[in-house]
């Protein structure tokens, strides 16, 4: 495996979420800087060495609502 994706938004009681797409990899932090380290510490726990990803990529979704 070369990468997992991880999808980040904010979470609604505040922090920010990741869930990798295709693994069962979630976590969660106060800020993105600590939410990076926890991804990175989900994933070393979640794979064997051999079967360590290259790439981490993480897709930022950003919802907004606007009112008519």
């Amino acid at each position: 495996m070369k990468e997992i994706i991880f999808v980040v938004e904010e979470a609604l009681e505040g922090g920010w979420t990741a869930k990798a797409l295709g693994q069962a990899i979630f976590t969660e932090a106060d800020d993105l800087e600590s939410l990076k380290d926890m991804i990175r510490d989900a994933v070393r726990c979640h794979f064997e060495d051999d079967e360590m990803p290259c790439v981490l990529r993480l897709h930022y979704i950003n919802e907004e609502l606007l009112a008519i």
